[in-house]
């Protein structure tokens, strides 16, 4: 009894089979049925390559929400040198809040020689070729974000050369907190020393012809410090063209989520417009001479995400790809053979000629003859 059940329910299995098997015998091959396979499988082949191309690739996503954060501090990491000695320039910040940040609180002040050495200048032209890059192609800033911590150091290289020139140049580095609020970090005439109405700088000491704000802007950024990541400002020079010159920078930052499958960082990216000009109380340009960053903090964060195709998409990628390539081969190849078979058909009754066959009764058929294995003979 449980035999006769099983067998029942195979053969009931067997007629929902609806990938019925055609016995070889049945089946016939033909050259372009071969072709059309060849065909059918060296584009299957090609195109999984390139779907396996694009599931082996990643790409960010960016999401936008409002910065809830505003009682943290923000970090500013500052790489600058400046054409003129140490102990005639200051650097600080003042922000919205009226708060001085000194640069002794985290600056370090470095007598170097403004020139570069061949190699300074070969990292120099090869950063400039990049944000020129950057400017014109923006989706080589995800190239960057995946790179990241991975890539070389973007950092000036040392001397190479035994440079035997006295220091005239002044490298001001290291990094800063300043509250999360906008403000201006600039580099003047004279050190800065605290003032109930705000801050002043000691400049009156320093001769006008030893002023020259010409500056070289190694590395400028937000936040975190990131290795391998190309900020807007980096590998900028400026040289001056007057000894009274003002240098402007206003900069936009914004707050920048970052993750990735080789890091997770809170960092911030910025953009920047510039402006120079000469200082002349005479001509109406009024101002102090000096290079001046202003910053301003945007309100939205950005999250960037570094995502990728999930197995199972590529799985149903993958069958669409083998499915849709067979089926559509296959409409192909089956209406090319019925053309071919109508054209060849109509080519085959072309050929034979009506003819008149005589009748025992004196007339004649006009109807093709009946071809018999005699008449073959």
């Amino acid at each position: 009894m449980r035999r006769l059940n099983r067998k029942k329910t195979l053969n009931l299995v067997k007629e929902l089979d609806a990938f019925p098997k055609v016995p070889e015998s049945y089946v016939e091959t033909s050259a372009s049925g071969g072709t059309v396979s060849l065909i059918a499988f060296t584009t299957i082949a090609f195109l999984t390559i390139m779907e396996f191309t694009v599931y082996r690739d990643t790409w960010m996503k960016y999401e936008y929400e409002v910065d809830k954060d505003f009682t943290s501090k923000l970090r500013i990491n500052i790489d600058i040198t400046v054409a003129m000695r140490c102990q005639y320039v200051g650097a600080d910040v003042l922000d919205l809040a009226e708060t001085m940040v000194a640069a002794a609180d985290g600056l370090i002040y470095e007598p170097v020689v403004f020139e570069l050495s061949p190699q300074q200048k070969e990292w120099q032209r090869t950063l400039q070729l990049i944000q020129s890059r950057l400017q014109e192609e923006h989706s080589l800033q995800d190239v960057i974000f995946k790179s990241a911590f991975k890539s070389a150091s973007t950092a000036l290289p040392p001397r190479e050369d035994n440079f035997l020139q006295s220091p005239d140049a002044c490298r001001i580095h290291g990094h800063l907190y300043v509250n999360k609020v906008a403000g201006n970090f600039h580099i003047t005439v004279g050190k800065a020393i605290p003032h109930p109405r705000g801050h002043a700088h000691l400049a009156a000491l320093v001769s006008h012809e030893s002023y020259n704000f010409s500056h070289r802007i190694d590395h400028l950024s937000f936040g975190e410090l990131i290795p391998g990541i190309i900020n807007p400002l980096d590998g900028t020079e400026k040289i001056a063209s007057d000894h009274n010159q003002m240098f402007q920078y206003f900069i936009t930052v914004v707050p920048t989520k970052l993750h990735t499958y080789k890091i997770s960082a809170e960092t911030h990216q910025f953009s920047v417009t510039e402006r120079e000009r000469v200082i002349n109380h005479a001509a109406g340009s009024h101002g102090v001479s000096g290079i001046f960053m202003k910053y301003d903090i945007s309100s939205l964060m950005v999250t960037v995400t570094e995502e990728h195709m999930p197995f199972w998409q590529f799985l149903v990628r993958l069958c669409g790809i083998i499915g849709g390539i067979f089926s559509t081969t296959g409409i192909l190849h089956g209406f090319g053979r019925f053309v071919a078979e109508v054209i060849f058909c109509r080519f085959r009754l072309g050929s034979y000629k009506s003819t008149s066959v005589p009748l025992p009764d004196g007339h004649t058929s006009n109807h093709l003859p009946l071809i018999t294995d005699n008449s073959m003979h």
